[in-house]
């Protein structure tokens, strides 16, 4: 919220601090400056009053002026000076830069000639002088200042604007007033209310029934408190310049008198008001026998509204609409409608001031996507028990701005709920949750600057009294004793707090398993040549029902979501790969592979687990030209990388049984892409591949993408990790042996790898290690036919304690394809 310095001070008159001093103040009582601005002219030298004594056409150009202008004996008498402006006419007082001048922008002034003529400095404009926009004309000044007088004794004072955030238990400092009252207890200065001249309409005040014959509030609960006082005989026109600076100092466009009046109200007592032009209520006895009226109500299906903002918004049960004889006049609490507003041509008024029940207010703001400075309010809280007072000062303004006069009948629905409330706090409890002491004097003044008023004070066995304190209904956030603990502290001041030495005992844990998984798998990506993103946990539906599937869309959509596209929680990570690679592609920026880590929420057998998840994807590059081009990534490329992250889980992916992806995820290519792992029975699942074409291109990202995604749960997570420990290696040659084998076409070659192994190191025994056991050539030919394939693996042999012979090697390698041939009936290709 903007707080406006001119406007603290009508409430502290004897506030003489500066804005630094302030800015610390409103810091220390526990709310944010984000921002301190200045307004009004900046020092301006050699910047003077002057008078334009004659203007003729420049010779040399038809936009220009010759002027002679006066500045004053002090600054050298009369001057010429060339202008382009279009109202620089004789006669006029204005302000004149004079060589040696600097304005806003380092714009530094100095005689020259312009067009062959000289000029003896500049004639001003507001924009030139830093205090407004137009850069069209000069500013003329009004009246007749003294020639020679400095720019800155006749331009307005500036203001100091101080943008504060409020925290959301603190509704009474949205508004000038509330702050005030905190000001005024840290400063310890007298806070001086606003008067109104309107106190309650006069005993011979005539009806005028005609305009409003009645109001009806069909949900008290919803609107606890509804009044309505009539203005007749209003001009609407523009607000005084007071009212209009005012405004404009916090960032509000004036608009006209009657609206001026009710945003000041606003931002003076933190109460929404709103004002119906009377005339256009809807309504008519001779139609309606109700005449005009105003009922709140819920409102009813297919009613329509264009609000103030030119919008036209359905309403549908439960909104709580302000409604006329026959159509809805504003959503309540929120924005009125066009069709009643204030216009140049009312004469007669309706000011509405009412409470209403914030949970309403927040829930119709959410469903129609429409907020206020008045909701902003109402959602937060507004004191019930200065509605009135508000009105009343509205009222006042309202008279003296636009004339008029309150006539009968005054209608108020419900009233103000009566507020009591105390607390009992004692000085040694204060104390003891502080960690210091602090003076009775001291709290007991901190009590009375902020109104807690003070109802009775009793001695007790400890040192202190106990103090019973009447809340004021402004501060609905104080029912407890630490409350008070909080308000002693604010006001004390935090800075006094004694320092005192820290003793803070070292925990020695390990990480969670999932916070070292997440390093492992981005180290490993990140080594890889893969550029790390952070995308949102929430995804849209639309998304959802398009890659994953509709059953996944309808188990992870939020109850309540914040914005139509973060409505659901993701199931998977690509979704925002995807997004920031369409990004890159659509900025030129030549980005071919990312990753992420990140939490997802798989739906499985109506079951929604939370998996710790790691995903990536590789796109192809159809921008950048190579005179020799690297090796495309393909499906084995994101196997293989899967592979990778699910053994930083602790999972031998080689063991795992591979088959192509069906159902759970709709954006792989069919034939192109293959799943491993089982989340319900193995707690972990992986899937890779190429993505579907289609919907890639849909995307507007070009080129094929493959991708894999690795999730778990994070209690297997738990499970899998293991420390590793260092194992000593042999200082002794390896030997190698191939061995190759004709098998059938169709026998995967990682089954015939692991038979050879495991024949192999039942062979060798403990005599010395196998070492490894790799595929190195497939073939297929003629010579084998179409049902047949070679396989040739390479074998390793080392000992730890010695250099093998070939004798020993020979036998244990001889041995090894004997009982391979006899077990499985394959041969051996020559």
């Amino acid at each position: 919220m903007k707080i406006s310095l001119n406007w603290i001070k009508d409430y502290l008159p004897a506030l003489d601090a500066s804005p630094e001093e302030i800015s610390r103040a409103i810091t220390f009582l526990g709310f944010e400056v984000e921002a301190v601005l200045h307004s009004g002219a900046p020092a301006l030298e050699n910047v003077v009053v002057g008078k334009i004594l004659t203007r003729e056409k420049h010779p040399n150009a038809d936009k220009l002026s010759v002027c002679t202008v006066d500045v004053g004996e002090a600054h050298g008498g009369v001057r010429t000076i060339v202008c382009g402006a279009p109202n620089c006419d004789a006669g006029r007082h204005v302000l004149a830069a004079l060589p040696g001048a600097v304005l806003p922008g380092d714009f530094k002034i100095k005689s020259s000639k312009i067009r062959g003529q000289v000029s003896d400095g500049m004639l001003c404009s507001t924009d030139e002088l830093g205090i407004g926009t137009d850069s069209e004309g000069i500013l003329l000044l009004s009246g007749e200042p003294a020639l020679g007088t400095a720019a800155n004794d006749v331009l307005p004072a500036g203001d100091v604007v101080f943008d504060v955030e409020i925290t959301p238990n603190r509704p009474d400092c949205q508004s000038h007033l509330g702050l005030a009252r905190e000001l005024a207890a840290w400063f310890k200065l007298p806070l001086v209310y606003p008067q109104s001249r309107f106190r309650g309409l006069a005993e011979d005040a005539p009806e005028r029934r005609d305009l409003l014959a009645a109001v009806q509030v069909d949900t008290p609960v919803e609107c606890p408190l509804y009044s309505a006082h009539i203005i007749s005989g209003v001009k609407v026109g523009p607000s005084p310049d007071w009212l209009q600076a005012r405004l404009s100092a916090v960032g509000l466009r004036p608009i006209n008198n009657i609206v001026d009046v009710t945003n000041y109200v606003l931002l003076e007592y933190g109460q929404p008001l709103h004002a119906f032009d009377a005339a256009r209520l809807g309504g008519d006895a001779r139609v309606s026998p109700g005449g005009q009226r105003l009922h709140i109500r819920h409102a009813q299906a297919g009613e329509t509204l264009t609000t103030l903002d030119g919008k036209a918004r359905a309403l549908e049960p439960p909104t709580l609409v302000i409604a006329g004889a026959e159509t809805p006049l504003a959503v309540a609490g929120i924005m009125g409608g066009e069709a009643s507003g204030v216009s140049d041509a009312t004469s007669d008024l309706v000011l509405e001031c009412a409470i209403f029940k914030r949970q309403t207010i927040r829930r119709t703001s959410k469903r129609l996507g429409l907020s206020s400075d008045s909701s902003y309010r109402y959602e937060r809280g507004v004191d019930p028990h200065m509605a009135l007072e508000a009105a009343r000062r509205a009222i006042g303004l309202i008279l003296e701005t636009a004339g008029g006069e309150v006539v009968g009948p005054v209608f108020q629905v419900g009233g103000e709920v009566p507020w009591q409330r105390e607390v009992v706090v004692t000085h040694d409890y204060i104390c003891e949750k502080l960690g210091f002491d602090i003076p009775a004097e001291a709290m007991r003044a901190a009590f009375e600057s902020l109104e807690l008023r003070i109802t009775r004070e009793e001695p007790t066995e400890a040192r202190g009294p106990a103090w019973t304190l009447a809340i004021p209904s402004w501060r609905q956030d104080l029912d407890r004793p630490i409350d008070l603990v909080e308000e002693v502290l604010r006001v004390y001041g935090t800075d006094k707090i004694p320092a005192t030495p820290l003793t803070s005992p070292g925990l020695l844990a390990e990480d969670d398993p999932t916070v070292r998984f997440n390093r492992r798998v981005t180290d490993f990506l990140v080594g890889h040549d893969f550029n790390e993103c952070a995308s949102y946990t929430l995804r849209s539906g639309e998304e959802l029902s398009t890659w994953v599937s509709q059953t996944a869309a309808a188990e992870l959509a939020l109850a309540n979501p914040f914005v139509a596209d973060q409505s659901h929680l993701r199931p998977t990570l690509l979704l925002g790969l995807l997004e920031a690679l369409h990004l890159n592609q659509s900025r030129g920026t030549p980005v071919q592979r990312l990753c992420e880590v990140g939490r997802v929420f798989i739906e499985s057998n109506g079951q929604t687990h939370e998996c710790a998840s790691v995903g990536f994807l590789i796109a192809e590059d159809t921008t950048t030209r190579h005179w020799l081009k690297r090796e495309a990534a393909d499906f084995y490329t994101a196997k293989h990388l899967v592979a990778a992250l699910a053994n930083a889980a602790g999972i031998d992916f080689a063991r795992q049984p591979v088959e192509p992806t069906s159902g759970d995820f709709l954006g792989w290519q069919d034939g192109h892409a293959a799943r491993a792992g089982d989340l319900e029975k193995l707690g972990w699942k992986a899937r890779f591949g190429l993505l579907d074409l289609a919907l890639v291109k849909s995307l507007g990202i070009e080129g094929k993408v493959y991708a894999g995604t690795f999730s778990i749960l994070p209690e297997k997570l738990a499970d899998a990790q293991t420390r590793r420990r260092f194992a000593p290696f042999s200082l002794y040659p390896a030997t190698l042996r191939d061995l190759a084998l004709v098998v059938p076409a169709a026998l995967p070659a990682e089954d015939l790898r692991k038979q050879l192994q495991k024949t192999a190191r039942a062979v060798v025994g403990n005599a010395f290690a196998v070492e490894s056991v790799a595929l190195f050539d497939v073939y297929r030919g003629e010579s084998l036919g179409d049902a047949q394939k070679s396989l040739a693996f390479s074998l390793v042999f080392r000992a730890e304690d010695r250099t093998l012979t070939d004798d020993e090697v020979n036998a244990a390698f001889q041995k090894i394809q004997d009982e391979l041939l006899a077990s499985t009936g394959y041969a051996l290709r020559k």
